[in-house]
């Protein structure tokens, strides 16, 4: 399994929000929002910020699970307790 954080802001921004939080996965940029608009975590490239979504994507590279939420703990534990 392998877990990805992803963000609007560059890559010096992740870098200290990520350290300052000690991620324990890596943290990626999408300043183009290309990925954002992929994943419909956005409507817009002129969007500040994504919404907070979580995808389980299975090994074929399907979606299997996406969950929105403002709570990311709630997140976590919305996908473990459906496993």
């Amino acid at each position: 399994m392998q877990i990805f954080g992803v963000s609007f802001d560059t890559e010096a921004e992740n870098k200290a929000f990520a350290e300052k939080l000690d991620f324990p996965f890596p943290l990626l940029c999408d300043t183009s929002r290309a990925m954002g608009l992929a994943y419909r975590a956005c409507d817009s490239a002129a969007d500040p910020y994504p919404n907070r979504i979580t995808y389980v994507i299975g090994p074929e590279g399907e979606i299997q699970q996406a969950i929105e939420t403002k709570d990311p703990g709630g997140q976590a534990a919305a996908i473990l307790a459906s496993l």
